[in-house]
């Protein structure tokens, strides 16, 4: 049975203030525990004025105090802007707030624009050094010591506990495909950043080179990827209207927060009337028998068996029903009773 999950990335939208969108979030995950949801992961971005959800570990740890079941994940924490030992210490509290039900998903962009990556960290090479960060988090998290010589060696992230956070690899290229296998890790690719580019052949790299160990004995895969379902596929696709406004002006510079359907519609110039037939073409869009059918096939080709979803509309009932109707589609609270 194919397992759902969802990314949230706390979209702003006209005519709602900022920190609505955040406490929006908070209702949604506590909505799709109880539709049956596997995990809910939240993002990190900075200085965006379309995603202001800049803390995941902050929102994930309002999220544990609504929720009992569901998994809760950062999309990640972006690495390079943070010391691993304190990232560790963050999950491993995490950890103790909501048992065994903590991914900690790494990224290696800076999640902002290049000024804005200075300030947060002045090393203009701090990704240079991920794959040293990830091992160090890795041993952190999980309490395993650090080898003699490191200067971390005798240094632990507490609290400890009977249980940790699952490190997951994040990407969109073969980098972080080949990066997971030779670390052992889980592996999710940003379906949605690529439109699809590169997914087979980082999947089919991940699971080649992976490297089992005792405690990782086979690679494990997923794809976030943007899907709308609703009521009719004709309100499906006016509701598209909003985030194919945003990516089309995003595409010339104009980076802004969602419209609503109907204002987001307007004139399209030639280049923007190819690019939005080319979205419309390869979108999960429609209603929720037709989103689950496209949602099942891509699985089926992948290979996987879970799938996350982000949803993007400009009002939050909107994206709730879209989220309603798949779990309804996918029987996922069956699943889990």
């Amino acid at each position: 049975m194919l397992k759902l999950s969802v990314l949230d990335q706390t979209a702003a939208a006209s005519g709602r203030s900022q920190d609505a969108s955040i406490r929006q979030t908070l209702a949604l995950a506590s909505q799709c525990e109880a539709w049956g949801y596997h995990r809910f992961w939240v993002s990190e971005h900075h200085s965006h004025p379309s995603i202001v959800g800049t803390a995941p570990e902050v929102l994930m740890a309002a999220i544990a105090s609504r929720t009992t079941r569901i998994r809760l994940g950062s999309a990640g924490v972006m690495l390079l802007h943070y010391a691993p030992l304190k990232v560790a210490e963050q999950f491993r509290v995490l950890d103790a707030l909501a048992p065994g039900r903590i991914d900690l998903g790494v990224g290696r962009a800076p999640g902002s624009d290049g000024r804005t990556a200075q300030l947060l960290n002045a090393d203009r090479h701090a990704s240079d050094n991920f794959p040293q960060q990830v091992m160090e988090l890795q041993a952190w998290v999980t309490g395993q010591p650090l080898p003699p010589g490191h200067p971390g060696y005798g240094v632990f992230a507490y609290p400890s506990g009977p249980t940790s956070p699952d490190v997951w690899m994040l990407g969109s290229s073969d980098y972080g495909a080949q990066l997971a296998a030779h670390l052992s890790l889980p592996y999710a690719f940003a379906y949605f950043i690529t439109d699809g580019q590169g997914a087979d052949h980082a999947l089919n790299l991940y699971r080649a080179n992976f490297r089992a160990t005792e405690t990782s004995t086979k690679p494990r895969a997923t794809v976030c990827v943007w899907a709308l379902a609703a009521d009719t596929e004709d309100e499906a696709w006016r509701l598209f209207q909003s985030r194919a406004r945003w990516k089309l002006d995003r595409n010339t510079g104009r980076i802004g927060t969602l419209l609503p359907p109907d204002e987001a519609v307007r004139d399209y110039s030639p280049s923007e009337h190819v690019a939005y037939a080319e979205m419309r073409a390869n979108a999960l869009v429609g209603s929720a028998s037709q989103v689950a059918d496209k949602l099942r096939r891509l699985a089926d080709r992948l290979q996987l068996d879970e799938v996350v979803i982000i949803t993007w509309t400009h009002e939050p009932a909107a994206q709730a029903r879209s989220y309603e109707l798949l779990a309804r589609e996918f029987a996922l609270a069956d699943a889990q009773a």
